[in-house]
């Protein structure tokens, strides 16, 4: 076995790789830019490269930067993770001629499954179901329209050597096929340098379900089940779960025989990953084979036992799979959380600034559930704006998917994370969603559910009855603390009173406290009694509670005159006053936020790519206005009604902050 390998990438990939590697006594190799210096992987590396400057185009894509690197290390392997080289011929090319082993496939399944033309074509030609579309190269936009049009709308267009939504667009009309394209190239040229786009079909009521493959170069090939990945947003996967709740047993083995096939026929050589659109009749179609690992395997590895990277570095070694199609076996549900720096409450934009708390819940290993965390931040650590805004993968196992899921919920609410915009919220409401526990989503499920995008989740009146007694209890706690502290009553529990008014999302809950020293009898108006009890202490970041002897766990904040809790997707202001207070509250005038109807605001860190418009310019609803580019996506903001362009205070190569004002309207 290698003795010392390289890991050319970042992030929690490279994080997830050195676990390995330290468990098989391998040593390990980071690599980093300059916004990296102070990164986890860097940290958790035996040893470290600086490669350059933050941007990935002048660092870690930069193949002489990186082969420099592989030869000052002396490293004899190179894992790539995924992403950036990862599915780069010309990088295994170059570790071939120093002798150096690329932990992936050989080139040449590089080269034909890395392609989606080629790829399609290969698999057409193997037998493997697949997408009508046009497999040539598109010149320009006119032909991307006339090609579309032959294929029927709605289509989708997509980068040649794409992957991870960069690239691709859905274009229902001449309109959107036209823009499109333009923004489909101008988005592969900078992630991957090459800007070359195809087109297919886009099928309806789709599910992205993929299919694990392993093989070896000794002739032998597994599939490892599939993994089910249709919440996507912008066609970037947030949750995945193996098994699919979707697949029979026959579309399983269906699946899986043709994924291997598809390998063997480019005598492909390590774990890849061959993804499938399926519709609701459970056909399949190949849609494009990944060549290295994909970000959501470890809920392959947690209802397989089998460690993929291992896996990945036996067989570059030179090593013949120890398992065969018999020995794999399918154990219990795993679901896999992405969670992402990005503001779901702004159409999930991205969002960069300092971890000020992250706290995740702690990894478990237990005969009855699994939770782990994937992640390559820190509290303090910062996002930045130069890379993939992912922060962490939280998965759970369980025998069951119903109890993989519940302990998928717990996880979430006790993942303490701020400073940043993220989209825990959004993760708790899809765990909670009835569509989800059903198992009924397709691809479309975030834009069919979320049309006018994610604005928080409004509680059932149980769950707001359970909050409202647990706020009244710690609210107790608190005024018995202020009361110590003032010194102004030895006897300072009876000052504070018994009889409170808690208030939350529009409800009001007139309650009465009987305490004591193992917790609180809390009574409604209507007469029914929660029990609370917890250990929670002013200040506490996280509350955990027994309601009633069931487990609830609240984020909590201090406002004025009670609490910001966040549960289960729902973030509220929930106040507990006396019943004078609230009496008084009501009479206040509600503040009513400012009117920016008539500004264009940034609503992402990012750069300008283009203004569209000019001053004095009418423009229409819907019309394109600019292009923001963040994190290696660009953003095309459309005017939401008709007006005329009064200012423009931004262009082209600026980079702008959130809520900077774009332009101005009469």
């Amino acid at each position: 076995m290698f003795k010392k390998i390289l890991i050319a990438n970042r992030g929690e990939i490279a994080c997830r790789v050195i676990k390995t590697a330290r468990k098989m006594g391998i040593t390990s190799v980071a690599i980093y830019s300059d916004a990296d210096a102070d990164a986890l992987h860097v940290k958790m590396a035996d040893e470290a490269i600086h490669i350059g400057p933050p941007p990935a185009n002048q660092s870690y894509i930069v193949i002489d930067k990186v082969m420099d690197a592989v030869r000052q290390s002396g490293a004899e392997a190179v894992h790539p993770g995924y992403g950036f080289l990862s599915e780069n011929a010309k990088f295994a090319k170059a570790l071939a001629e120093i002798g150096v082993a690329f932990v992936g496939p050989p080139v040449g399944a590089i080269e034909k499954m890395g392609d989606k033309i080629t790829s399609k074509k290969i698999a057409q030609e193997a037998g493997v179901s697949t997408v009508p579309g046009y497999m040539g190269l598109i010149a320009d936009a006119d032909e991307a329209v006339k090609i579309s049009n032959q294929v029927g709308y709605p289509v989708m267009l997509k980068a040649s050597a794409g992957g991870g939504g960069k690239g691709m667009r859905i274009a229902w009309n001449d309109d959107e096929a036209r823009e499109g394209f333009q923004s489909s190239k101008n988005e592969a040229a900078s992630s991957f340098g090459d800007d070359r786009i195809f087109i297919e079909k886009f099928i309806t009521q789709p599910r992205h379900i993929e299919i694990q493959v392993l093989c070896d170069a000794h002739g032998n090939g597994v599939y490892l089940g599939e993994r089910e990945c249709s919440i996507q947003r912008r066609n970037q996967k947030v949750v995945e779960e193996a098994p699919s709740p979707f697949l029979d047993e026959e579309t399983r083995k269906a699946m899986g025989e043709q994924a291997v096939m598809l390998a063997q026929a480019v005598d492909y050589a390590s774990a890849g990953t061959v993804e499938f659109i399926v519709d609701g009749e459970r056909n399949f179609f190949f849609l494009e084979m990944n060549t290295r690992l994909q970000v959501e395997h470890p809920v392959t590895e947690l209802i397989t036992g089998i460690d993929l990277v291992e896996q990945m570095l036996r067989v570059a070694n030179g090593e013949p799979l120890s398992i065969t199609q018999a020995d794999v076996k399918l154990n219990g549900w795993a679901i896999e959380n992405r969670l992402y720096a990005e503001d779901p409450y702004r159409g999930f934009l991205p969002s960069i600034g300092r971890l000020t708390r992250y706290r995740p819940p702690a990894e478990i290993v237990e005969s009855d559930h699994i939770v782990r965390n994937d992640t390559g931040v820190y509290e303090g650590g910062e996002i930045s704006m130069y890379y993939d805004p992912m922060i962490a993968k939280l998965c759970t196992w369980a025998p069951t998917r119903a109890q993989a899921i519940d302990h998928m919920r717990n996880a979430l609410d006790g993942f303490e994370l701020e400073g940043i915009g993220h989209n825990l919220p959004f993760l708790s409401a899809v765990m909670d969603h009835p569509i989800f526990m059903a198992g009924d989503m397709t691809t479309a499920f975030i834009e069919e559910q979320y049309p006018d995008g994610f604005e928080g989740v409004n509680l059932p009146q149980d769950a707001l009855r359970r909050i409202a007694a647990s706020a009244a209890a710690m609210h107790r706690v608190a005024e018995i603390r202020r009361t110590r502290v003032s010194g102004r009553m030895d006897n300072h529990e009876r000052r504070v009173g018994t009889d409170w008014v808690v208030t939350l999302q529009g409800h009001r809950f007139d309650v009465v406290i009987d305490a004591d020293p193992e917790g609180s009898n809390v009574t409604f108006d209507d007469g029914a009694v929660l029990r609370v009890a917890s250990d929670w202490t002013p200040g506490d970041q996280l509350a955990e509670l027994q309601v009633d002897g069931a487990l609830l766990v609240l984020k909590v904040g201090k406002i004025s005159g009670g609490f910001r809790i966040r549960s289960r997707g729902a973030d509220m202001k929930v106040h507990v006053r006396t019943p004078r207070q609230a009496e008084l509250a009501e009479l206040m005038p509600e503040k009513l936020p400012p009117d920016t109807s008539k500004y264009l605001l940034c609503p992402m860190p990012g750069l300008i790519v283009k203004v569209d418009v000019e001053v004095g310019q009418e423009v229409q609803e819907g019309q394109a206005l600019c292009t923001v580019e963040a994190m290696k996506m660009e953003n095309i903001l459309r005017a939401e009604r008709k007006g005329v362009v009064a200012r423009i205070n931004a262009a082209g190569g600026d980079s702008l902050a959130v809520d900077d004002v774009i332009m101005e309207f009469e």
